[in-house]
Parts: structure tokens; sequence; C-alpha cells
């Protein structure tokens, strides 16, 4: 993935509802949801809405599809994990990831 697609969707998921309204899609599934499911599941006005979901199409992080009079939006999977690739590609070296232990500290400056 290039350098400008990446910063294209972090900078579109960077925003608390567009991050919430992404959540919700991945959470839907490739089916998608419609607008008027999208607005009421993260509590805002279709109006408003419609502004959010233009920036993640514009990103790539979603797709929209016609059925009948509505319009189905749904997480690109595709870009989401292209996006978390290119963040991870350089992880650890080359070697295997493993979660980092963060020591507990205590008060006095002792860690174990």
């Amino acid at each position: 993935m290039e350098v400008k697609n990446v910063v294209a969707a972090l900078a579109a998921l960077a925003q608390e509802t567009r991050l919430a309204v992404f959540r919700l899609l991945v959470q839907a599934g490739p089916g998608g949801l419609p607008a008027t499911q999208i607005a009421d599941g993260v509590g805002i006005a279709p109006s408003l809405l419609s502004f959010h979901l233009k920036e993640l199409l514009h990103a790539g992080l979603i797709s929209q599809t016609r059925e009948g009079r509505s319009l189905i939006y749904a997480a690109n999977f595709e870009a989401m994990n292209s996006v978390l690739g290119f963040l991870t590609e350089n992880c650890c070296g080359g070697n295997v990831c493993s979660p980092v232990r963060v020591p507990n500290c205590s008060e006095e400056g002792a860690c174990s």
C-alpha cells in the first residue's frame, strides 16, 4: 500500500464519529448496513452522517452499493488489512512479534 493511501486512511479514522462508523461497519461484516442503521448505531443525524461516510469512501475504507432505494455501506476489509500490514511490516526487525510486557513499577521506582 502506498504511503499516501495509508495517510488518507489514518486521517479519515482520526475523528471520533468516523472511527465509530468504521468500527460499526467492521462489526456488521461484509454485508454492511444501510445508512439509516449506521446513523442509529452511532447516534447521529443522517445529514451529518453523509459527510463522514464521504470521508471514509474517499479514503477507500468503505464501499457503497445501492439496493433498491437504500445505500448500503460496508467496510473494505482489504484496505483495512493493507493499512495494518503497512503499519506492521517492519515490526520487530522482521522477527515474530509478541506483546510487550510493561514492567510493574512501585511508587518507589522498583520494577519487577
